[in-house]
């Protein structure tokens, strides 16, 4: 019998808002300079009081609304007890019993909870460890933590619900969940068995990428197995993920709650949800944007682009921002031209985009539909097409000027195309010679040699029949 990984995650996120969670603080991600936005009370300083963040504790209720989760009536905060140098108080402000959120599902995942607490500051290490500098900027700012169930059952579906939060987080307007600069952290529970029984849990910390998320389960899953294979046991303890040597580390043994002694904190007030409106669940769905699964649904579904398309229009907010803003209004549900509009977007546009630092997408914000109507109407060819967006790109403009100054209206009349459908004849014996033989694909290579001749300005289906005909 094989092995089966049974996987839950723990993943934190900071949220969105202008001051901490406790103190009027300011909350700021790009802050460079260390210790700065802090304040006695973020310092625990003796005789300071915290205070509830209320933006912070809406946002995670507005999560817990998109999840389809149960929203908590009664809830508190508790302190969570342990002793390191990122907590100036020597414990964590957190919530135990009583989460904010409770149930609910995304991405096909069951979830446990999602609960409220501050973050910690962050530590950085010399390299040999000689000495650790804090910098706690961080320190109090909101954190949301969603727990899922042990229910995941690979690599590849951690990684795709942890996308589709990071997602969920940008559309609410709760979070930016920017990996690379920690707003959002992942942790891993992972275990193996051959049987229904759970294995030992191993939690894995420091995953700090979406391909990492995928590259430490895989390895640790491989690690348990042949440890189990080679009549060892798993040991029940966090480790790390080292990125460089693409393997995890023992960092500790496993604590538990009982470890953290929580207790309400008896500095902040207890919670009845429902006695604040706007915590209500029917106030809050009033405020919900339209939710990534509900924008992917309308794209294949309604305006039935590609699967692949929809999702860069889904996950990039500056392409969104153009189809969304400048595509569907102008085209008014012509599904052709919204799906030829998607195409081009998501390979021309990403293409000289990625070729040219000095195109802007900004540029074609008010001419791209005016190229897709002009390639839709058979006015300029795909090859002509691709040639303006290059320079409407980088110069801006319009597309029908571009086109004129490049001579690439399409050409449709025979004496002008007769010069170049009798050159692409004479200089391709060989694939003229195929096609005479019955090859079908050598017809598309000598219209593709006429459209060059021409410079994307010959209509193909013109090209075709003339070169068709000439060769009987």
């Amino acid at each position: 019998m094989q092995y089966s990984p049974t996987i839950g995650l723990e993943i934190h996120a900071e949220l969105k808002t202008k001051t901490k969670m406790f103190c009027d603080s300011k909350n700021d991600s790009n802050e460079i300079n260390p210790n700065v936005n802090i304040c006695p009370v973020c310092m625990a300083h003796p005789g300071t009081l915290p205070t509830i963040n209320k933006e912070a504790v809406k946002h995670v209720l507005k999560v817990g609304v998109a999840l389809g989760s149960d929203l908590a009536d009664y809830t508190e905060f508790d302190r969570k007890n342990y002793f390191y140098p990122d907590i100036p108080k020597g414990y964590q402000i957190s919530q135990y019993k009583y989460p904010l959120v409770s149930r609910g599902s995304l991405f096909g995942v069951a979830i446990t909870r999602v609960h409220l607490e501050e973050d910690t500051a962050r530590s950085t290490h010399t390299k040999r460890n000689t000495e650790s500098l804090i910098d706690f900027n961080r320190t109090g700012i909101p954190l949301m933590e969603l727990v899922t169930e042990p229910v995941i059952k690979n690599a590849q579906e951690a990684s795709a619900f942890a996308r589709e939060l990071q997602l969920l987080l940008r559309y609410l307007n709760v979070g930016d969940a920017n990996m690379e600069k920690g707003e959002m952290r992942i942790e891993a529970n992972i275990s193996v068995s051959k049987t229904d029984t759970f294995g030992t849990k191993v939690e894995v910390k420091n995953i700090n990428s979406f391909k990492a998320v995928e590259r430490a389960i895989e390895y640790e899953i491989k690690r348990q197995i042949k440890l189990l294979e080679n009549g060892k046991r798993v040991v029940q303890e966090t480790r790390g993920w080292n990125d460089e040597k693409q393997e995890t580390f023992s960092q500790r043994l496993k604590e538990s709650s009982e470890e953290y002694r929580y207790i309400p904190d008896p500095d902040l007030p207890k919670l009845v949800v429902s006695e604040i409106t706007e915590f209500r669940n029917d106030v809050l769905k009033d405020t919900m944007p339209e939710l990534p699964w509900e924008r992917r649904d309308r794209y294949v579904n309604e305006l039935r682009l590609k699967s692949e398309d929809a999702e860069v229009f889904i996950r990039d907010q500056t392409f969104a921002d153009l189809f969304e803003g400048f595509v569907l209004p102008k085209l008014k549900g012509d599904t052709k031209l919204i799906s030829l509009s998607a195409n081009y977007l998501t390979t021309d546009v990403v293409g000289v985009l990625a070729k040219n630092k000095n195109a802007d997408i900004k540029n074609i914000e008010e001419s791209f539909v005016e190229l897709i109507e002009l390639v839709g109407s058979n006015k300029i060819s795909s090859r002509g097409a691709k040639d303006i967006l290059a320079v409407l790109l980088v110069e801006g403009g319009s597309a029908e000027d571009v086109a004129k100054k490049l001579n690439l209206f399409q050409k449709s009349d025979e004496s002008e195309l007769q010069g170049a459908v009798d050159e692409v004849i004479s200089e391709n014996v060989a694939a003229v010679s195929e096609y005479k033989g019955g090859k079908e694909a050598a017809l598309k290579y000598l219209v593709g040699q006429g459209m060059a001749k021409t410079r994307g300005s010959g209509n193909p289906e013109v090209l075709e029949k003339m070169i068709k005909r000439a060769l009987g």
